[in-house]
């Protein structure tokens, strides 16, 4: 009872308003089609929350031993996702576990940011090689997910995983060393994308130019944004998504529906949620009683923020269309899973410091 006691109660207060409120998105998302979609959720979300009780339980110092095999077993599924994953809209990106599917690439992101900050935790950021081993952990895996193709999930690991570089004391001339490196990087990149994965960057700078092909759905999202205005057409009485001009409205564009629905209103009310919530994993990391739980509450705190930002952006056109779901509010169990289980880690770092963690940040959060 003593963990129960010791949670932090607004990290509680705002998974449990965003898991409502997706709950409420996501029916008028699809109340119309496959009902199917929206009880599986329900499933993921009681099987996440089962889950998230039970590694609040873990303590970190078991955590920190689990994270090579953690990180092991997830690239393992990366690799093993050329080989016999499966394919959904041009893209192999799940494996097949009979039951259900599971993208490893979710996995993924939560396993690098353990193992990243077990292995910042225990050495000094004062040599190359402790610099260049941990930026090899991250350039492998995003390597294998960007092949899959999925373009947003390797740039949300990439920039997590300089935010961590950042967060663990190394100096800054080393950090822009490996940032002066992206131009090659995304030259390599470019010219390993896709056909569709160029038209997206090609389609962001001018949407207009192929309104009815790859510009159709920034197009349509902004309609529905826009439609919205100060407080929103009504549940259920959207028009873009009731009438199917809104395409993958559950998953990565459901913002739009949020939006065009609830308005400027029930933006403002998801934006101060994700701000509450990341704001407050950041005091716990400010407040940690170990390196190890700050590195890795700091880590999955800019994966939370960096997802946020990206979808809102993508979906209202001031970025590129690059597959990311909204937390804790797009469809798919997978994503809920493994943010529940991210979440539920740093609830643990809360928990382990006696949860008695203010709201100001002290001077050095990471001594």
């Amino acid at each position: 009872m003593s963990v129960i006691r010791r949670m932090d109660k607004t990290l509680i207060t705002c998974l449990l308003s965003l898991l409502t409120l997706s709950l409420f998105v996501l029916y008028s998302a699809i109340h119309e089609g496959d009902i199917a979609v929206f009880q599986k959720q329900v499933i993921f979300w009681c099987l996440g929350l089962v889950g998230f009780l039970g590694i609040c339980f873990v303590p970190l110092r078991l955590m920190g031993l689990l994270a090579w095999p953690v990180y092991l077993v997830a690239l393992l599924g990366l690799a093993l996702v050329p080989l016999i994953g499966d394919v959904h809209m041009g893209a192999r990106r799940w494996l097949d576990l009979g039951v259900v599917t599971f993208q490893p690439s979710e996995m993924m992101k939560w396993a690098l940011m353990l193992m990243l900050a077990h292995w910042f935790a225990s050495r000094e950021p004062d040599t190359w090689v402790n610099f260049l081993i941990p930026l090899m952990m991250s350039i492998v895996p995003a390597a294998l997910i960007v092949i899959q193709p999925d373009l947003g999930t390797t740039l949300v690991l990439l920039f997590a995983s300089i935010a961590m570089l950042i967060a663990s004391g190394f100096a800054w001339r080393w950090i822009f060393s490996a940032i002066a490196a992206s131009p090659i990087v995304l030259y390599v990149l470019w010219h390993n994308m896709h056909s569709y994965q160029q038209q997206r960057v090609l389609t962001f700078l001018d949407p207009q130019s192929d309104p009815l092909g790859s510009g159709y759905h920034v197009i349509q999202s902004s309609i529905a944004i826009g439609s919205g205005g100060f407080w929103g057409k009504g549940y259920l009485e959207g028009t873009q998504g009731r009438l199917h001009f809104l395409p993958e409205q559950h998953t990565d564009f459901i913002f739009s529906i949020l939006a065009e629905e609830g308005g400027l209103i029930a933006v403002t009310l998801l934006l101060v949620l994700y701000g509450v919530l990341i704001s407050r994993m950041l005091t716990i990391a400010a407040h940690a009683h170990s390196r190890f739980g700050a590195l890795l509450t700091t880590g999955i705190a800019s994966i939370f923020m960096l997802y946020a930002f990206v979808n809102i952006g993508m979906v209202s056109g001031i970025l590129p269309v690059v597959g990311v779901p909204l937390p804790f509010i797009s469809y798919g169990g997978s994503a809920l899973l493994t943010m529940l289980g991210a979440l539920a880690i740093v609830m643990r770092v809360a928990i382990e410091s006696k949860g008695n963690i203010p709201w100001q940040r002290p001077s050095s959060p990471l001594s």
